[in-house]
This record gives structure tokens, sequence and C-alpha cells, in this order.
């Protein structure tokens, strides 16, 4: 009865709006923040910081989904899944300007030799850029015009942005020595990858994941 009740609401009119409000609210305090002066005495570094913890915090949740979807029977997961992959995309993006902006001042040139010079950097920069054609496929009319199968395999670079991400974080914070969080943040999507691992190779793999797409589109 809980079960079928939590999947009526998660499939209910309320639950993107509610979702697409609650992905935006740290943004929105960060805004705030910024012009209100809650940010501490460093608001660049607390802005980056935050950008990249957000990136990660829904990138985690993006893949528990499937899991989560599977485990507790609420096959209404599944349509709310491409709005949280797409905040992934809107925070790592917010993460990528404050870059920009804060430590190279918009300098297109310093930032292309910035880029390859720094590895952390650079591996950042790559999950930014496979992100991009995740973010840009995520229509229904994207999957259509790749057919299934391919846009399941291009989408399956996410676990690739997922293992760019905590390596970016890792070397971001060996200057500091400071590990736990990274450890943190390791060990939860290292769960969520195999689990996926698990699932293939026990052949309890079921259907295809485009098959979510069309969840989504009974729906809306």
């Amino acid at each position: 009865m809980l079960r079928e009740s939590l999947n009526r609401a998660l499939l209910s009119g309320a639950a993107k709006p509610l979702l697409f409000l609650g992905c935006l609210a740290p943004a929105g305090w960060l805004v705030y923040g910024a012009f209100a002066d809650q940010l501490g005495a460093n608001p660049a570094e607390y802005l980056l910081r935050a950008t990249g913890d957000w990136t990660l915090r829904l990138l985690c949740v993006v893949l528990a989904v499937t899991p989560l979807r599977v485990s507790l029977r609420l096959p209404g997961l599944a349509r709310l899944r491409r709005m949280l992959g797409l905040y992934v995309y809107f925070y790592a993006v917010l993460h990528l300007l404050c870059y920009a902006w804060f430590d190279m001042g918009f300098d297109l040139q310093e930032i292309a030799l910035d880029i390859p010079k720094r590895p952390f950097i650079l591996v950042g920069f790559t999950a930014i850029v496979l992100l991009t054609p995740l973010a840009a496929t995520s229509w229904n009319r994207a999957i259509r015009r790749l057919g299934g199968a391919r846009w399941q395999a291009l989408h399956r670079l996410v676990y690739v942005v997922a293992v760019l991400a905590v390596l970016h974080f890792f070397w971001m914070r060996a200057g500091k020595n400071d590990f736990a969080e990274v450890y943190a943040y390791a060990a939860v999507l290292g769960s969520l990858l195999a689990w996926r691992l698990w699932r293939r190779f026990s052949g309890q793999g079921g259907r295809p994941a485009v098959g979510h797409a069309r969840i989504d589109q009974r729906t809306r």
C-alpha cells in the first residue's frame, strides 16, 4: 500500500515541478548568499566549491534512481531521472563558469593554456565535455532519432563522468591532504556502479533504459 501510494505520488503532475524547485534551490541560495554577503570571507571560492559539490551530489542521485526503482519497485522514479540529469549538467556548467570567471577572469587564451597544464582541471573539463552530449540528447525527439540502442550506449558515458568527477575531486583535495569527502563520494558512486555490474553479469539487467523515456512520455 505504501509503495503504491509513493508510486502514485511520483507519477502525479506535482512531482516534476517540486523536483525542479528542489534542485534549483541550492543555486537560488548561492545567488542570495552572494548578494547578501553570506558566503564567508572568500565568496568566489565558496561558489566554486559549492557548485562542484552539488554537481557530485546530484550525480549520485541520478545514478541511484535505477537501483532504487528496481529494489523498491517504483517505476515512477524513472520519469524524474531526466530532470535530475539535466540539473547535474546545470551545476557542472555553473562550476565551470565559476572557474572561468573567478580564477581566470574569462580570459579564454589563459583558460585554454591552463586546462592541459593542471591535471585536475583537465579531468573536470573532460567530464563536462562528456556530459554535454548527454544533456543535448535528453529529449524524446533525440531518443527517437538516435534509436534505443545508440541512445543507451551514448548515455553510458555517465559512468565515465562519475569516475572522472571523483578523480577531479581527489586531485583537487590532494594539495590539502583532505580526502574524507572524496572517499565518501567514491564509496557511494562505486557502490552504485558495482550494483549495475552485478545486475549485468548476473543476468538481471532487465529492459533497456530507453524504456524509461516512454514512462515519461505517458505520464507528463
